[in-house]
């Protein structure tokens, strides 16, 4: 994992727990439509990290140029 897709992670956890303490602090209550809420808000970001971020990049042209040229 690269250094910036940590970060990221680690701040939109921090982000979602700084959202559940004030909550809890304000005693907000636990309603249907805000649980179906605070799940859409956990779980979609780290879908879309899944669909987007797939397997290793494709090979650059230099890269595939270097391994036709190989002489064995």
């Amino acid at each position: 994992m690269s250094g910036f897709v940590r970060t990221a992670v680690g701040a939109w956890v921090g982000v979602l727990a700084a959202a559940a303490s004030v909550a809890a602090f304000w005693s907000a209550s636990m309603t249907p439509d805000n649980g179906v809420f605070l799940l859409a808000v956990g779980l979609v970001p780290s879908a879309v990290m899944l669909l987007v971020w797939r397997g290793a990049p494709p090979a650059t042209v230099a890269e595939i140029l270097h391994a036709t040229e190989r002489r064995d």
